[in-house]
């Protein structure tokens, strides 16, 4: 009888969700090992013990051992060591790094320095250690974004570390082109990377070292969390100046799109909402409505309720958002703002809530409590994104009957099909960076809303949809084997 060989596969990443977590990465990492799993790959996380996190995993009564034996890495002529923790999260094995001096403030931080980039390189090169432990040798790394870009950066330049490059097959999955992690070339010496590498073929970047430029380079398959993303990113106008890096190496850049935790995101059974519901009986959603009506203290005038939930940045519209706001609260909704960003935006969404306290709300910073009531008692998705690589709310929102409104673009364009281009659309779309596009599309929603019928047909048809990690992550899965040669 053939053996079958199985996928032995360490991720490596800044934040795996619900221990830690700043945005969609988070999502990610903490919930495609747990698919892959499923379809028998031996998928494990390395990610650093961030202040809380242990605390976290002990409340929650998940085992927790500590290891004899250190991770030690070499960096800046001199070692730095972690205590290396062993747990698991619903069904995934652990590893975590625990040293307060690399990591014990925010996971990223605002000024990207060869000081404050050092827990990365850490993160990254113990990702090799971790990996020849005895009793279990992973056969594939796989780093997210460009802190993790330097598990394979190091394999093929660094002068320890690449005796190991036969070891391992490695993959790069790239969440947000926008982060590169460009830095002084003085850390090449720094990380005991060869000055070889620094070229136009390598990390060299305008005269400063590109990681993530670096990692693509260096890894043996490239994805992105969405088809669209994947083709946007090789255009100079999405290309975020890697353009032309990621063309050459298309043959083996592919997008995959990101699923979705149906056993988190569940309005069905989500504790945190005032009442649950589903496909059968939305009843529960008009409770959540109610809810959150009282909660921004204002009255049931029967207006469609719009939210927009997410980090207050340019990326995800904000700048296309501000100038429309009077317009599309003149088409009778009411908007709920809910995130923290560029300071600058936040001023100007209080200030604009101030002027229309009926009409529109901002609650800047974010709680999950009250991301998870805004999900289920809004009618409304808005996300109006620059680009987008991928996008979970939108995901969401969905599955929790709320409608989006959302720009052509990236991850947006793959998920979401608009109501008036298909019979079985269930949100609305608008292509051009334009206000008035977006004014256009909010106003189509707004008045189909009034078509209670047919809104309710358009939110089940969304409910309905499987945007779950079953199909994207056989596709990993497939990725995982064709590295290996197992296919």
């Amino acid at each position: 009888m053939e053996e079958t060989v199985t996928p032995q596969v360490l991720h490596v990443a800044t934040e795996m969700a619900p221990l830690s977590k700043v945005g969609g990465l988070g999502d990610v990492v903490g919930s495609l090992p747990k698919a892959l799993r499923a379809l028998g790959v031996d998928a494990r996380v390395l990610t650093p013990a961030w202040p809380g996190v242990l605390d976290r995993l002990r409340d929650n009564g998940a085992p927790l051992l500590r290891s004899r034996e250190r991770i030690h890495v070499a960096l800046r002529w001199q070692v730095f060591s972690a205590r290396l923790w062993r747990s698991e999260w619903d069904g995934t094995p652990l590893f975590l790094l625990d040293n307060e001096e690399l990591f014990g403030d925010a996971i990223y931080p605002d000024t990207l320095t060869p000081d404050s980039a050092l827990p990365f390189a850490f993160l990254s090169f113990a990702a090799l250690e971790v990996a020849r432990r005895p009793g279990w040798d992973a056969t594939i790394l796989h780093g997210h974004d460009w802190p993790a870009a330097l598990v394979s950066v190091g394999l093929q330049w660094h002068r320890h570390y690449r005796s190991h490059r036969n070891a391992f097959e490695t993959v790069l999955t790239i969440h947000n082109l926008a982060h590169q992690g460009i830095l002084s070339p003085l850390v090449l010496d720094e990380w005991g990377l060869d000055r070889r590498s620094f070229s136009m073929e390598g990390l060299e970047y305008y005269g400063q070292l590109n990681a993530l430029k670096g990692g693509i380079i260096t890894a043996d398959a490239v994805t992105t969390v969405s088809p669209s993303y994947s083709w946007e990113i090789q255009k100079p106008d999405g290309g975020m100046g890697l353009d032309g890096v990621l063309t050459a190496e298309r043959q083996k850049l592919s997008g995959i799109l990101n699923g979705l935790d149906l056993d988190v995101w569940n309005p069905a059974r989500d504790e945190s909402l005032p009442a649950n519901f589903d496909t059968s009986d939305l009843r529960g959603k008009t409770k959540c409505r109610q809810a959150l009506l009282k909660l921004l203290g204002w009255e049931d005038d029967g207006r469609p309720i719009a939210c927009f939930i997410g980090r207050i940045v340019e990326q995800k519209g904000i700048d296309l958002l501000l100038p429309s706001l009077e317009s599309l609260v003149a088409t009778g909704a009411r908007l709920v703002f809910l995130g923290s960003g560029f300071a600058p935006f936040e001023k100007a969404l209080r200030e604009r809530a101030a002027r229309f306290p009926h009409d529109l709300a901002a609650h800047i910073g974010f709680s999950e409590d009250l991301a998870r009531l805004l999900y289920g008692g809004s009618d409304i998705l808005l996300m109006p994104s620059l680009f987008e690589p991928c996008g979970l709310s939108q995901l969401i929102a969905l599955r929790y009957g709320t409608v989006p409104v959302v720009r052509a673009t990236g991850g947006l364009a793959d998920t979401i099909i608009d109501v008036d281009g298909a019979p079985d659309g269930y949100g609305f779309l608008f292509s051009d960076y334009d206000p008035e596009e977006l004014i256009t599309a909010f106003r189509r929603a707004v008045t189909l809303y009034k078509d209670r019928k047919r809104w309710t047909a358009i939110q089940r048809q969304g409910m309905a949809k499987d945007f779950s990690w079953k199909a994207s992550a056989q596709i990993y899965l497939r990725l995982y084997k064709k590295l290996l040669g197992l296919d």
